[in-house]
């Protein structure tokens, strides 16, 4: 049945994931499903659509088997019937990645979140026949377009080709150039889903009809706030607390943006953000100070208004 009709508009965060130290985990790390859990519901509490678990910002690769599916069980558990979860079964090959899409089904996600094959440099043919394979799942995708990344560039008439797929119905669009939000929609009716938080309030204003984000982790209602205000036209007061949380927001589209958010998390003092598995290391001092200063000002501005 097709899924053409499945809505993904809203701020649906791409959770981080909380560790603990024990040193027999990988990396001396073990994932903390409490705390991720009460991270899960202290988003949905401040008027999030729902979440993103095992994104990259859920450091997804760092995890076992094991870690990887149960956090989605643990998200599915903890945001019931109060928003969507969209699980990221992203993978080397089309057979790893319906093998996600499958657990993502079996355990109650609602939908899945899929980028290109990872690692290899696909062709066209191969990225098409990766969705095609995934597709057959029958959930909900998102695909996700992040060629700095993955080195592959889901360009808008590949985005178009896709669409056609019966289960495809958005595309989270990160490659951070705004002018692609137009031409994907000038050649199908996919949803664009905005993924660089630093092109937030563009991409929205041009026609984006959600966000996937990063920085709500830390500053979620301000993001609700925002998506909000640009949905009812309210540009000018969209664009003045956009104006005033971007310089941290850019943090998202730097190599270090999952260390950075969690500092970020970990400021703002409402969810637990804490390290972070290898083989991404902590920031360095003068990245650590400068994450702080723009977090900050960004509560303070969001406190004075």
């Amino acid at each position: 049945m097709s899924s053409k009709n499945f809505d993904l508009g809203g701020v649906i965060v791409a959770t981080t994931l909380a560790f603990k130290e024990d040193p027999k985990a990988p990396g001396g790390l073990a994932v903390d499903y409490d705390k991720f859990a009460e991270h899960c519901d202290f988003l949905m509490r401040n008027g999030c659509r729902g979440v993103g678990p095992n994104g990259s910002l859920g450091e997804y690769s760092s995890l076992t088997d094991e870690e990887r599916r149960k956090v989605v069980q643990v998200a599915v558990e903890t945001v019931g019937d109060r928003g969507l979860v969209v699980a990221g079964v992203h993978g080397v090959g089309w057979h790893q990645a319906v093998q996600w899409a499958e657990y993502a089904k079996e355990d109650g996600a609602d939908g899945v979140l899929l980028l290109p094959p990872t690692i290899y440099r696909a062709n066209r043919g191969e990225v098409l026949e990766h969705y095609a394979k995934v597709n057959e799942v029958g959930l909900p995708i998102m695909m996700y377009n992040n060629p700095i990344d993955t080195k592959v560039d889901l360009v808008p008439d590949l985005v178009a080709e896709l669409y056609e797929l019966e289960n495809v119905v958005a595309v989270k669009e990160f490659s951070t150039d705004v002018r692609r939000v137009l031409e994907i929609k000038e050649r199908c009716g996919i949803d664009v889903i905005a993924g660089a938080d630093d092109l937030l309030f563009e991409s929205l204003v041009v026609g984006a009809t959600g966000w996937f984000a990063g920085y709500p982790n830390a500053f979620p209602a301000e993001a609700v706030e925002i998506y909000t205000l640009v949905q009812e036209g309210r540009i000018e007061e969209a664009r003045h607390l956009y104006s005033g949380l971007v310089p941290v927001f850019r943090w998202d589209s730097k190599t270090e943006f999952v260390q950075a958010i969690k500092l970020s998390m970990d400021i703002a003092g409402h969810s637990y953000g804490g390290a972070t598995r290898p083989p991404r290391g902590p920031l360095s001092k003068a990245q650590h100070d400068q994450v702080v200063r723009d977090t900050r000002r960004a509560l303070d501005f969001a406190a004075s208004r």
